[in-house]
């Protein structure tokens, strides 16, 4: 009888050690949408490499930083660029971000640029419809640097870049101010006009461990997307090293 109780309390104790590890094989990581592919690309390798389940939540910026600065759950937050993690910080959500990529704006028009766009200047054009992102949010920021010169009337104002390359493959735009590498990842469903201004409104982008979490694996997502294995996959989406 004794060995039976000695069993039971062994196989409590190595239950009770199992859910505790189970609690840290899985982290949500609040990231940019214009990192969607290349994250999800980047969690496959990291949970291949640790074991550890990554559920991402994607969207813009602004409304990631206002999520976490309400409650929302989240270990790991990725903004697309330095000032909204600065508010991030300031509210108390983050702490410690590292620069881990950055990005620049093209302007995205439909394959074959029917309506030959060529530059900033065709924005203020009356037979294009234009669209770009709201102030708001990083890229819309990054926008009102190379458009402050120009008298732009945009047909819509997007929450987010991935919302703005959108309207342009569905045809409701003619061309939009996106990240360069948001047309990378359309796949052919845009072309991309570059610009000489856009190295002008470089976006830097920030990763940075919650203060909400408290799961060893938010650290080590963050030394992966820092590290060699994730510098490789951003490389390849079109990201510059910060």
């Amino acid at each position: 009888m004794r060995t039976i109780y000695c069993l039971i309390a062994v196989c409590a104790l190595l239950s009770s050690g199992c859910s505790s590890t189970s609690a840290d094989e899985q982290i949500t990581v609040l990231a940019a949408a214009s990192l969607q592919d290349v994250f999800e690309a980047a969690g496959e390798d990291f949970t291949e490499q640790t074991g550890v389940e990554v559920t991402f939540s994607f969207a813009g910026s602004q409304s990631l930083v206002t999520q976490l600065a309400e409650g929302s759950p989240g270990d790991v937050l990725a903004t697309a660029n330095e000032k909204t993690m600065d508010q991030a910080r300031a509210d108390g959500t983050v702490a410690d971000p590292l620069p881990f990529a950055t990005n620049t704006l093209t302007l995205a028009v439909a394959p074959g640029n029917p309506k030959n766009v060529q530059g900033l200047d065709d924005l203020t054009r009356t037979d294009l419809l234009f669209v770009r992102c709201a102030e708001a949010v990083p890229c819309g920021t990054a926008s009102d640097k190379v458009l402050a010169d120009l008298q732009t009337t945009p047909v819509s104002e997007e929450n987010s870049v991935t919302d703005v390359l959108g309207k342009v493959t569905s045809g409701q735009a003619d061309v939009g101010l996106v990240y360069s590498t948001d047309v990378t990842r359309s796949q052919g469903a845009a072309e991309a006009v570059d610009f000489p201004e856009a190295e002008t409104a470089l976006n830097t982008y920030p990763i940075a461990v919650t203060t909400q979490s408290d799961a060893p694996a938010a650290q080590r997502f963050v030394d992966h997307i820092t590290g060699p294995d994730g510098q490789r996959l951003l490389q390849e989406a079109g990201f510059g090293t910060p």
